[in-house]
């Protein structure tokens, strides 16, 4: 018996050693032929007061840095024999503002009826450019937030003619090297700030809630209202510049009309608030240049529509005129009945936004059973909104989508962010402002960096299994719809940090991963970077393109380990411009 023991004793000692050192060879090959997490691009770039370090032919230097990765352990591809594609070429200075689907030369050829020639109007494929759009000569990394919000580079923006054609309203100077935005306005001269003061004193802009809204003033109300973004999830829509039933539906994109477009935007409860012509017309009418009886006029077709819509109007104070949405129909119903009007939309989808004609008709909201419910549910005050369950998802409002997934993407999304900072210079730097989201599904992403000093557009593929843009909206963040194959209506060089999550798997067999590739580069700033997570062998395939493109990249593991099948390319866009054109005398 005490033999027995003993041999017994032996037996599983062995056991236990041959399996701990098992373990040990495991972990040690792990981490061997797991790359460094302190791989940090920006580290490597000599950027000090704002310029950057180039090699001899225009690249940015990245010091050592070595971007190969030895995957023959896990995988049967070979990344070097990827590397086929020729390099692109600059395209002409010509196209250093160039944004496609909204080309100035191009829109001109469309009727102006309904600003029909402001909408997307994106080139044929035969028209698309293989080639890379130049930054202007000079151009100097952004400043950083805050700085940025009143600071930007003449030089990054060379049109001197903003100053002198914004100098009475005060929205830009040059000052040296530098625009500088003094934040005036022809409706609020004392500046943004106090314009934003005066909203608040007459609506709850400080309570958390009121987190989404847009200004469509600034001289800029195309490019906000071409946003195609789902009906009814802004808290507040600003208007400052001149609002009549002459300026007519600008895009294609909401399904609202001349009338009713803010309508559209704007969720139960929302507010639109107005601060421009015809506004307090008795005291401005002379230095418009317009009849009191016009302006009168003007104002009067707007209480009435505002009226048809049924806006109840919270008050007009000094310069500023505010409604509020109703936070369900009930009442509304019962006046159509009464005067058949307003009309409402018959759409089976409310949702459809992606290059849909602008219908002269409300969208109605969902029912509810007592007067003072929130049509589809009354959202919760940020920051918690963005956190919690929303109620389309706990309602059961969108297919196939439960509590259970969406809890699981925001955890998941938390546990990414992490390793991304140790991959990058750390999301809370604020080296990384004006960040996109190719397909931002729940909005987890930029749910995961809400308490960081960044923006984040998060876009909805038009392709994409499920539409998720009205539970983006509803957490508090702001987003809008795209289908990748087509260009982003967006100046170039906007974003500082692409996130790009299964982007490639989505539109591998609709259109070319090229073009998708050159138009992520258009609307990156250089030395911006771009996330991407896909399988290894599309990741590769990319980066042959990218290569080709003055990035550099590399493949890296997953954050579970090397064997997920699921890899990320961290890739970054060198600092290179185009050459100045140098007019004769």
């Amino acid at each position: 018996m005490h033999h027995q023991l003993q041999a017994k004793r032996r037996r599983l000692t062995w056991i236990l050693g041959v399996s701990a050192l098992c373990i040990l060879f495991y972990v040690l090959g792990a981490w061997q032929a797991t790359p460094s997490t302190q791989y940090d691009f920006y580290t490597k770039v000599g950027c000090d007061n704002n310029t950057a370090t180039s090699d001899n032919n225009g690249n940015a230097s990245l010091g050592n840095l070595s971007i190969n990765l030895d995957f023959t352990s896990y995988h049967q591809v070979d990344i070097e024999s990827s590397k086929t594609v020729s390099q692109f070429p600059p395209c002409d200075m010509s196209y250093s503002e160039y944004t496609p689907c909204q080309d100035k030369v191009r829109g001109r050829k469309f009727n102006r009826y309904m600003m029909k020639y402001r909408e997307r109007h994106c080139p044929s494929k035969e028209e698309q450019l293989l080639c890379l759009i130049p930054a202007p000569p000079n151009y100097k990394k952004p400043f950083k937030w805050p700085q940025s919000r009143d600071y930007a580079w003449y030089n990054n923006i060379p049109h001197k003619e903003l100053s002198i054609e914004k100098a009475i309203q005060n929205w830009i100077q040059v000052e040296g090297d530098c625009f500088r935005f003094p934040g005036g306005g022809t409706m609020f001269p004392r500046g943004a700030d106090a314009y934003i003061d005066d909203n608040g004193e007459l609506i709850p802009l400080t309570n958390g809630s009121i987190r989404t809204a847009v200004d469509t003033g600034c001289g800029i109300s195309c490019k906000l209202w071409c946003l195609p973004v789902e009906e009814e999830y802004l808290d507040n829509v600003f208007c400052s510049k001149r609002y009549t039933r002459s300026t007519g539906p600008v895009c294609t994109g909401t399904r609202s009309s001349c009338d009713d477009r803010n309508h559209g935007f704007t969720g139960p409860g929302g507010y639109w608030v107005l601060s421009g012509p015809p506004i307090r017309w008795k005291k401005y009418w002379r230095g418009w240049e317009r009849t009191k009886e016009d302006l009168k006029q003007e104002q009067d077709a707007i209480e009435d529509a505002a009226k048809r819509l049924c806006w109840k109007k919270v008050t007009e104070h000094n310069d500023l005129a505010i409604w509020r949405k109703p936070i369900n129909h009930r009442a509304c119903v019962k006046f159509k009945e009464r005067h058949g009007t307003p009309p409402m939309c018959k759409s089976q989808d409310p949702d459809s936004a992606w290059y849909r004609n602008l219908e002269a008709c409300i969208t109605p909201l969902p029912e509810v059973f007592h007067a003072n419910d929130f049509a589809g549910g009354k959202l919760l005050k940020w920051p918690e909104r963005v956190l919690a369950v929303p109620p389309r998802i706990s309602r059961g409002l969108v297919q196939a989508i439960r509590v259970d997934r969406f809890v699981e993407d925001r955890e998941m999304w938390h546990e990414k962010i992490a390793h991304y900072n140790r991959l990058i210079t750390p999301l809370r730097s604020g080296r990384h402002r004006n960040i996109m989201d190719m397909n931002a599904n729940f909005g987890g992403f930029a749910a995961a960096l809400s308490k960081y000093p960044v923006w984040v557009m998060n876009v909805v593929p038009e392709k994409a299994d499920s539409d998720t843009l009205g539970i983006i909206y509803e957490r508090g963040l702001i987003g809008t719809y795209q289908d990748w194959c087509e260009a982003f209506s967006k100046y170039p060089r906007t974003y500082d940090l692409i996130n790009a999550n299964g982007v490639f798997t989505m539109y591998q067999d609709r259109c070319d991963m090229t073009y998708i590739l050159l138009e992520m580069d258009r609307i990156l700033r250089p030395e911006g970077t771009v996330i991407f997570r896909d399988t290894v062998e599309l990741l590769v395939k990319i980066k042959s393109i990218t290569d080709g493109m003055r990035w550099k990249a590399q493949i890296m593991d997953h954050e579970s380990g090397p064997f997920n099948p699921e890899k990320i390319l961290v890739a970054v866009k060198t600092y290179w411009t185009g050459e100045a054109t140098h007019k004769e005398p």
